[in-house]
């Protein structure tokens, strides 16, 4: 069974840092790039940032600069840290594999960036 259980989410001021984690079950993790996406209210999910097993990086344009993905092979864990965070940054922030397993969303962590 494929699960994905995020975390770190919380409430953050304009400007502010923050950093979530998601454990992902290893027999997706091992040999998938994997992906932070998040969804804002009454907005599509959207990817924000993705990872291969070898470690290379691609980021929305959006957080190009201020975010930054890594990977734990060893632990199965994603993160995701995020600095000079925005209110437009608030949603919920999920973690999948990229491409996504539409079936497999777990249940976020929800982000908040307000004053």
């Amino acid at each position: 069974q494929v699960q994905f259980v995020e975390s770190g989410g919380g409430l953050v001021q304009p400007g502010g840092s923050l950093s979530v984690s998601c454990a992902a079950s290893g027999s997706i993790f091992r040999s998938n790039t994997m992906g932070w996406y998040r969804q804002a209210p009454g907005k599509q999910r959207e990817m924000v940032a993705s990872i291969t097993n070898t470690r290379s990086t691609k980021y929305a344009d959006s957080v190009k600069g201020r975010f930054t993905i890594s990977r734990d092979n060893a632990k199965n864990l994603v993160y995701l840290q995020m600095n000079s965070l925005k209110p437009t940054d608030t949603a919920v922030y999920y973690c999948n594999s990229d491409p996504p397993l539409q079936n497999r969303w777990g249940q976020g962590t929800q982000v908040t960036v307000s004053s």
